[in-house]
């Protein structure tokens, strides 16, 4: 059982920049692909962003491209989304994923675990 906590949301104007962690607890991050999720008011969650176990790959939703990069510290248990450029259309709950089977099915979105999710708006 894999327990994951996101910290880092708020409110930040259109331009600006957040990061997003997601600390796991009961088993070794390392062992897991890692991504984020987001879902806007009315709409459904979408895929954001994915990382491999080691790191070595990453993946993003064309509409992130160049503004957003996932990384991971697997000493720290932590897996961090660093989002800047914000736009308006980036306000969402942003949710944090683990999957031991790897980044490609965590990215159809069934993760086998989620975090509870963390709360970005964005001003224009």
């Amino acid at each position: 059982q894999v327990q994951l906590v996101e910290s880092g949301g708020g409110l930040v104007q259109a331009g600006g920049s957040l990061r997003l962690s997601c600390a796991a607890s009961g088993r070794t991050l390392s062992t897991y692909a890692m991504g984020w999720f987001r879902q806007a008011p009315g709409k459904e969650r979408e895929f954001v962003s994915a990382i491999t176990r080691s790191g070595d790959n990453t993946y993003y939703v064309d509409s992130v491209k160049g503004r957003f990069t996932i990384s991971r510290d697997n000493a720290k248990d932590t897996v961090y989304l660093q989002m800047n450029s914000l736009k308006p259309e980036d306000t969402a709950v942003y949710y944090c994923a683990a999957d031991a089977v790897g980044v490609f099915k965590l990215r159809r979105g069934h993760p086998a675990y989620w975090g509870q999710g963390t709360q970005v708006t964005v001003s224009s």
